[in-house]
């Protein structure tokens, strides 16, 4: 889904670790009912967990029928999605898709 103007954007911090988890969740909380942006370019490292949330995310902002959009990437959060098995390729924003 394309991101609407009238959205939010979120920009990852650069350690999406255990700690970094619950915030991201509460971030994602406050954010929902409006289509969101997440700008994951600063991001250097993500745990797991982290992955979750996003995840789960995203699926609660398709459920709402809602862009989850991620306007950039850096490599490392790319690279670090596909290692763990997380293909959000469906959520790149279009200009970003390679």
């Amino acid at each position: 889904m394309a991101a609407k103007k009238s959205g939010k954007t979120l920009s990852l911090a650069a350690v999406l670790d255990l700690n970094e988890a619950s915030a991201l969740r509460d971030k994602l909380m406050s954010m929902r009912g409006s289509a969101i942006s997440i700008d994951a370019s600063a991001v250097e490292r993500v745990g797991a967990l982290s992955a979750q949330v996003l995840m789960a995310g995203a699926k609660t902002w398709d459920h709402d029928k809602l862009a989850f959009t991620f306007t950039k990437v850096s490599d490392a959060f790319q690279k670090t999605m596909q290692l763990i098995g997380v293909d959000i390729h469906h959520l790149l924003a279009k200009e970003i898709q390679s």
